[in-house]
């Protein structure tokens, strides 16, 4: 009986420790990686966003970018910002729950996200915009595209997953964290030291077999999504994605705007044949651009071809096959992340593990 009660008080004390070390984990994290942007109230929720105003006569229409998974609006920030900067009205946001958005009521679902983002176009004054979703967000953008077509000026989906895929598993740890009373034991205790030391690792499988730029996570704020409350809400997200998919890729072919799909072929987060052909196949006129050797991360390893993308729905004339090939040449010998999984059996947050 002693044993047991010993053990008991060893175990109790050792969450006790994990609990102090998730505390001073976020307290560090949100020090290191304050808000950059603004806030707006939608529905009882603070969004955070950052605008970046256009010029007097701008040539592209208004732009939105949607992160994926595990990511906050920094993601694409940093990507795309000097890029497009003074072409067009651009909105970078935090998805609900994300970064440093609170998760409100309803925005549990691609769905509810979508209604979120709306309003904020609204609150704005942006009327209209394309869409370009890396990731999880392109569940969101098709959201966008059913439920707002009339928001809608284009879509741009990168790397995104859309479709349901073979056993709709996710990683065990979003099935745990996502549950009600163990989900926030383990998000308390349990995810800030455990996806601290396998974050490099991550990140590294997430780019495979492409290089990871020098200081990526800390130029995109990614530790964010190890506090409790983000780890959570992307959990959530991320396990719910196979009923929305299901539910919802059969009306795809409702979605009328102007689409561009950029898919690499060495994706080991995602099945990429699966959403991007799904998506090719079920909206009208969309384009799929296949760049091979390219990881999950198009949106950093591609990003001129997703500005080219961005002119083309926006009714430019671009060669994307050719821009495609410049990609190709450039990242045909990177060979990272040999360990990171097969083309076939997805390894990352998005399939089974």
């Amino acid at each position: 009986m002693n044993l047991i009660y010993a053990l008991c008080a060893f175990l109790l004390a050792l969450l006790f420790i994990l609990f102090g070390i998730t505390r001073i984990g976020v307290w560090s994290i949100e020090r290191r990686f304050p808000a950059i942007g603004e806030f707006i109230d939608i529905d009882g929720a603070r969004i955070h966003y950052v605008r970046v105003a256009p010029p007097a006569n701008p040539d592209l229409p208004p732009i939105v970018f949607v992160h994926g998974a595990s990511a906050n609006l920094n993601d694409q920030l940093v990507a795309f910002r000097e890029r497009l900067e003074g072409r067009a009205d651009m909105l970078f946001f935090d998805r609900p729950g994300h970064g440093w958005s609170q998760r409100g009521r309803g925005n549990d679902t691609p769905a509810g996200q979508a209604a979120t983002l709306a309003k904020l176009m609204d609150k704005l004054g942006i009327e209209k915009a394309i869409i370009v979703a890396h990731s999880f967000g392109g569940a969101m953008a098709t959201s966008f595209a059913l439920d707002h077509a009339d928001k809608t000026a284009g879509l741009v989906f990168l790397s995104s997953a859309t479709h349901p895929w073979p056993g709709g598993e996710t990683s065990w740890y979003y099935g745990m964290a996502a549950k009600p009373i163990t989900g926030w034991l383990f998000t308390q205790a349990f995810a800030y030291p455990a996806g601290a030391l396998r974050m490099d690792a991550a990140v590294k499988c997430v780019f495979a077999p492409n290089h990871v730029p020098e200081n990526y996570s800390q130029q995109t704020q990614i530790p964010l999504v190890l506090r409790p409350s983000a780890f959570r809400a992307n959990a959530i997200d991320v396990n719910g994605l196979y009923d929305y998919a299901t539910a919802n890729s059969p009306r795809y072919h409702e979605i009328k705007a102007p689409t561009v799909v950029i898919s690499g072929d060495h994706d080991t987060i995602i099945y990429a044949r699966i959403h991007s052909i799904g998506l090719e196949r079920d909206i009208p006129g969309a384009e799929l651009v296949w760049v091979h050797n390219l990881g999950h991360k198009s949106d950093w390893v591609a990003p001129d071809l997703v500005v080219a993308a961005i002119e083309k729905v926006s009714g430019k004339p671009r060669d994307l096959a050719r821009l495609a090939g410049d990609v190709e040449a450039r990242i045909a010998n990177d060979a990272e992340g040999a360990e990171c999984g097969r083309l076939d059996e997805p390894t990352g947050e998005l399939a089974p593990q």
